[in-house]
């Protein structure tokens, strides 16, 4: 954790701002806690301050109970927005204190759980989510599964079922339903990884997935940018959530996670956030059909 994390605004060395590893060695059932971490992840929750730049939006971020995703949330909050969170019903645990840290801000926190990976619910999270909200101008596609297994003769026909359908059917629903309502100037802020460039081994399904919501992002960019609506991804390396320990790297590289980054360190959900902010607001609007990666120091192509 860092030093002083109500402190992120002043100029620091970006490599010893936060815990670098050796990690304590931990596993979790999968999806995993952030409460249940060691160290606990930062998602901003004492350090990031909101400038107003979603004022009066409306947005559904999914795995909006930790990670990247509750970064996310915290932060679109803090700006302004109100928010549709989703995650699987496991996840409750996690998505109360995020809920509790919405409202603290004076925006509407809507839960709404389920699984991304089933279409009939992907529709009724858009149709429920823009009721609730009364629109809809930021959808944040977060969510995610990442399985690691060290052969393709581990991966079975399951996983690469549920990884594709949690992380490239899932969004792929998302916007189909959602793209009917939003307006000129909303956004759409998919999450691809480092993956998606240079694949891990052990993550096969996962980095395949990856690869295509790049792909993805840049096509549907295209056919939508007529309409005033942006498109965009966000690329992160390794970054400091439940997946990684729930199954998402094996046990045994647990310990040493992000050491092989220049910065020497994972990255912290809360260093992640700020890209999602940005390519929500208005500050991007010449932006669309890009990939912004957060790797500590491993650029992409």
């Amino acid at each position: 954790m860092p030093k002083d994390t109500s402190n992120q605004y002043e100029m620091q060395n970006p490599i010893t701002q936060y815990t670098k590893p050796p990690f304590d060695p931990q596993t979790q059932p999968e999806p995993g806690l952030a409460k249940e971490m060691t160290p606990k992840p930062d998602h901003g929750e004492e350090s990031y301050k909101g400038l107003g730049r979603l004022q009066g939006r409306k947005a559904i971020v999914t795995g909006a109970d930790s990670g990247i995703g509750r970064a996310t949330a915290i932060a679109f909050a803090r700006e302004g927005a109100d928010i549709v969170l989703n995650y699987l019903p496991s996840e409750e645990p996690d998505a109360k204190e995020v809920i509790s840290l919405i409202e603290a801000a004076g925006r509407k926190a809507i839960p709404i759980p389920g699984d991304v990976s089933d279409e009939a619910f992907c529709q009724k999270l858009i149709t429920e989510g823009i009721e609730a909200l009364g629109g809809l101008d930021i959808l944040a596609n977060i969510a995610g599964k990442q399985v690691a297994k060290k052969s393709i003769a581990d991966v079975s026909t399951k996983q690469f079922d549920e990884t594709f359908r949690t992380n490239v059917y899932g969004m792929f629903w998302l916007c189909k339903a959602a793209l009917p309502h939003m307006p000129a100037g909303a956004t759409i802020i998919n999450t691809a990884s480092i993956q998606s460039y240079s694949p891990s081994p052990t993550l096969l399904d996962y980095a395949s997935t990856k690869a295509a919501i790049v792909a993805f992002t840049k096509a549907l960019a295209k056919q939508v940018a007529e309409r005033g609506i942006r498109v965009n991804a966000v690329a992160p390396g390794p970054i400091w959530t439940p997946l990684q320990p729930s199954h998402g790297q094996p046990p045994e590289k647990i310990p040493e996670f992000g050491a092989q980054v220049p910065y020497g360190r994972p990255g912290q959900p809360a260093e992640v956030a700020p890209i999602y902010v940005l390519l929500a607001s208005q500050e991007s609007s010449y932006v669309t059909g890009e990939v912004y990666g957060v790797t500590g120091g491993d650029p992409l192509p």
